[in-house]
């Protein structure tokens, strides 16, 4: 998977746990601001990426994000 498309694929996942149209997120969106969901929202998250991507990221470690480019980062560095 290339960068172009695990970042597609995050914001899909983005998208499903916070409830809003991944047409309208990009890796420039923070969770903070334009998600403003709240912590449980995280933790589904993190769920679903590893159960789509198959990779283990800490909770601590993707709430730390403050965008969703810098959770494709971590997603990164895990795979």
């Amino acid at each position: 998977m290339d960068r172009k498309e695990l970042e597609a694929k995050v914001i899909e996942l983005v998208a499903m746990a916070y409830g809003k149209d991944a047409a309208d997120l990009t890796v420039d969106s923070t969770f903070k601001e334009d998600l403003a969901g709240a912590s449980i929202q995280m933790v589904g998250l993190v769920s679903e990426l590893e159960n789509e991507l198959d990779v283990m990221i800490a909770l601590q470690d993707a709430s730390a994000c403050a965008t969703i480019g810098e959770l494709v980062d971590k997603v990164e560095e895990e795979m």
